[in-house]
């Protein structure tokens, strides 16, 4: 079959990880599917993707092959390819608008942002380039809080008439007036905001559902994150954080049954910590009554490298953008957004959302 063909804008570490995880399930078996929800989606197995173009800002970056910018600072996620080939794909300079925060300028060379001297790109020219590089789908991995720079990908990606995968918390599929623009061009798009294979929010939401369904009633909870990584320092500027707790918070809130008060509830990033770079620790602590109104709590210390725990399910992802272009399926697809995204459209369990995709996947439903 033909390669999937990707472009991504935004090379950091969910980058990075993606593209080594392509080269490292080459030498892999279907029993060895790890992270993944099927060996073979549609006919596509996880290496079956190819990257074809890619954008990004910063000077270590730019003008490198991709298979060499994976790798450069500020980027810090584990190697677990050591050898990747040359992919062919050089990335180019993209267009900055809000896609970086002041304060990324002042940190040391191998945390800062370092601005690329090319000329910015505006948007005839990432049109150009998706088009001449024959690509399938674009993956949006820009840092939170990237409103205007988002928006800007996805008009490249309606323009140019190839797939949208919007991982990040600004919201374009659960937003009905971008929806309404793919699903009049036939293309279809996955979002927002990814959710990892066993991340924070994944842990939370399935306790909150455990308590639901046991019949606990949950009266308080937080999550609290801390890390090492570029997400981690920009999200410092908390100006840039109003969609990500949004995302976060309304994903445990649509398993919970009954609606908590917003006093009751915190989820959100807490704070940057450089020595753990992509390493993500997770805080959980719940409270509630059982039966004859008996308190009891629940507190939980997760601990996983941030970056890999995401990339299987945008593998997934990314295989059911595909075949709902073979299958001319164009605007929002529900059944793979209520399953790998925090904030999709519709919100389902994660039980209810794993059948529809599965069903999605075997053609037994559109979208």
């Amino acid at each position: 079959m033909d390669k999937i063909k990707i472009a991504i804008a935004g090379i950091g570490n969910c980058a990075s990880s993606l593209i080594q995880g392509i080269e490292y399930y080459k030498n892999k078996e279907e029993k060895d599917a790890v992270g993944l929800m099927h060996w073979d989606i549609g006919g596509y197995r996880p290496f079956d993707i190819e990257v074809v173009a890619a954008f990004d800002i910063d000077e270590r970056k730019v003008g490198r092959d991709v298979s060499e910018a994976i790798f450069a600072p500020p980027n810090c996620t584990a190697v677990f390819c050591h050898e990747v080939p040359k992919t062919g794909a050089i990335v180019k300079m993209g267009c900055i608008l809000d896609g970086v925060s002041e304060h990324m300028l002042n940190y040391s060379d191998n945390r800062r942002f370092i601005p690329s001297t090319e000329k910015e790109a505006n948007k005839e020219f990432v049109v150009n380039e998706l088009k001449e590089s024959g690509a399938d789908v674009l993956l949006n991995y820009l840092p939170v809080g990237s409103e205007q720079a988002t928006c800007f990908y996805a008009e490249c990606a309606l323009d140019a008439g190839v797939a949208y995968i919007n991982n990040m918390p600004v919201f374009i599929v659960s937003n009905p007036e971008w929806a309404e623009k793919f699903k009049k061009k036939g293309i279809p798009i996955i979002g927002d905001d990814i959710k990892a294979q066993l991340g924070a929010t994944i842990t939370h939401r399935t306790l909150v559902d455990l308590f639901r369904k046991r019949g606990v009633k949950l009266e308080r909870t937080y999550q609290l994150n801390t890390g090492g990584n570029t997400d981690f320092l920009n999200m410092l500027n908390r100006s840039r954080l109003a969609s990500k707790k949004e995302s976060k918070t309304e994903a445990v809130q649509s398993v919970a049954g009954q609606r908590m008060d917003d006093d009751n509830i915190h989820v959100g990033p807490s704070d940057y910590v450089p020595w753990q770079n992509d390493n993500k620790v997770c805080f959980l602590r719940m409270e509630g009554k059982l039966f004859g109104d008996v308190p009891m709590n629940l507190e939980l210390r997760l601990s996983v490298e941030d970056s890999p725990n995401s990339a299987g399910v945008v593998i997934d992802a990314i295989r059911c953008c595909k075949i709902a272009l073979e299958r001319g399926i164009g605007g929002i697809l529900y059944s793979p957004s209520s399953y790998f995204m925090k904030h999709p459209p519709k919100q389902f369990t994660d039980d209810e959302a794993y059948v529809m995709t599965d069903e999605f996947i075997r053609g037994l439903r559109d979208n």
